[in-house]
């Protein structure tokens, strides 16, 4: 039977092209996709249960077959061209441009095709100038990085820990480099943690190849980054901030399991946020002179409005 990553394709191609061809040979048809005329007719069966909700007449996918022909005779509105608003083009060029300059994360060469056939489609609508940039740092990290994958080579690196505040160096083992919401990151096996981690490129001051293999244990599994990036660990704890419209570049350079915004229009929001050490937030927050306020846990609100009114009597003295 063919593969999934072969048959999703033929089934949205199938309806256009049999409405361009009516009354056409499955033989025929299948010998255009490169398939058997009995998968075909598999492919035509499960096409007769798709459509649109409702799921009444006029609305799923209706074939006739005369002999060894078929005819698409409704379409379920699958004749269309897929438009896309200017917001909807925007972003999916924006996550396809960071997929492009993340070198050895993807086929960046077919990324770049995608990017420019959106672009001129939408290119009336002024979004073509929209740009995603990778740091020269993180660049030269992800080269670095991708030539020691190839080359099957351990990595030493300065990492900075956000969570922690913290700057440490480690001896890694490379297993791959992966693009997650829209950050790249280095998977690798950390010799001093003992355990598979998940490098932020952007946060890596500092990689040196050395002259060994790179050897991850055989039973060091990858990450499932399916249901997003960070599970709840032990030693996480969370909190949430206020934060206003300045502040919101935490959201997206710390660990945020939820970001709420709040209905003004002002560019403010609500987030859940998770941190290891107490003493860390509280001088992130206060770093952000206001811009920043915990809600709960009380605890830790109250800590940081201690803080302030000794900062300010310290200042005042």
């Amino acid at each position: 039977m063919s593969g999934l990553a072969d048959r999703l394709p033929r089934l949205l191609s199938l309806v256009p092209y049999l409405l361009a061809r009516p009354g056409i040979p499955i033989a025929e048809a299948a010998a255009d996709f490169g398939t058997t005329p009995r998968q075909l007719r598999r492919d035509l069966e499960l096409l007769w249960m798709c459509g649109l909700p409702g799921y009444g007449p006029g609305d799923l996918v209706d074939l006739s077959f005369s002999g060894d022909t078929v005819t698409v005779t409704e379409d379920a509105g699958m004749r269309r061209p897929l438009r896309l608003t200017t917001a909807e083009a925007t972003a999916l060029l924006v996550a396809l441009r960071t997929l492009g300059e993340a070198p050895g994360v993807v086929d960046t060469e077919a990324v770049q095709r995608a990017t420019a056939k959106i672009e001129r489609a939408v290119g009336d609508a002024g979004i073509a100038t929209v740009a995603v940039d990778l740091s020269r740092e993180e660049e030269a990290t992800a080269t670095a990085v991708r030539g020691a994958l190839d080359r099957g080579r351990a990595l030493q690196i300065v990492y900075y820990t956000a969570g922690r505040d913290a700057v440490s160096r480690r001896t890694v083992d490379p297993m791959r480099l992966l693009l997650v919401e829209g950050h790249g990151y280095l998977e690798a096996w950390c010799r001093e943690r003992e355990g598979v981690r998940l490098f932020r490129l952007d946060r890596v001051e500092e990689v040196t190849e050395l002259d060994e293999a790179s050897a991850p244990p055989p039973d060091a599994e990858p990450t499932d980054v399916s249901a997003g990036l960070f599970s709840p660990s032990e030693e996480h704890r969370t909190a949430v901030l206020e934060i206003d419209r300045e502040a919101r570049w935490i959201a997206e350079y710390y660990p945020v399991d939820e970001v709420v915004e709040h209905p003004d229009g002002s560019g403010s929001a609500r987030v859940l946020l998770r941190y290891a050490d107490p003493a860390w937030l509280v001088r992130l927050v206060l770093g952000l002179g206001g811009a920043a306020r915990v809600v709960e846990p009380p605890a830790l609100a109250a800590a940081v409005a201690e803080r302030a009114r000794a900062a300010l009597a310290g200042a005042k003295g």
